[in-house]
């Protein structure tokens, strides 16, 4: 599946767009600086990430659905706050009506802007995206594809399930181990 199109501006007030993660390994998230849930462990697994590949040819698009708050210098506060280093780490922002549909272009959930009690909720997925533009998946023990990875799903190494800033993150494992790959 590609990538839909998308332009977006990100924390150095700089348009950005999916052509312009042509030729790079990429993981696509949706998120919002001010949430007090899901999205600083989504970060942290982020960073994890960053650290471990240490590539110029791979990158983070991290799309805010919150908008009205997260303006460009909002994110670049964000950014240096939770110590993103590649310049290939983008926190993103623009409409949120344009966010809303590139989200369901996606096929990552992001809650309807109209609904109050829904707007900012969304489902921590994480896309994996190669070189040409293409969505990456892999497959389950039964040959069914997995096309996103979980920014939340924590279990330690006897399958049980631990706090959400627990340190084993079976999907991260995957997503380095699938990244460096993509790379060779």
């Amino acid at each position: 599946m590609k990538v839909p199109d998308f332009e977006l501006t990100d924390q150095n007030n700089k348009k950005i767009t999916n052509r312009d993660m042509l030729g790079k390994v990429y993981l696509v998230e949706f998120f919002f600086s001010k949430c007090p849930t899901i999205c600083p462990v989504m970060n942290s697994n982020m960073k994890v990430i960053e650290e471990e590949i240490n590539n110029p040819e791979f990158g983070i698009i991290s799309i805010s659905i919150d908008p009205l708050n997260d303006t460009p210098e909002t994110l670049k506060q964000h950014a240096n706050r939770i110590g993103a280093k590649s310049p290939n780490w983008h926190f993103l922002t623009g409409d949120r009506t344009y966010i809303g549909n590139l989200a369901d272009q996606f096929n990552i959930y992001v809650g309807d802007k109209e609904d109050e009690g829904e707007s900012l909720n969304h489902s921590g997925m994480i896309a994996l995206v190669d070189q040409e533009g293409n969505i990456r998946c892999r497959y389950n023990k039964d040959n069914m594809p997995i096309l996103y990875y979980s920014g939340l799903n924590y279990k330690d190494p006897e399958g049980k399930e631990t706090q959400l800033t627990g340190k084993y993150h079976p999907d991260r494992e995957r997503l380095i181990e699938d990244i460096k790959k993509l790379l060779n």
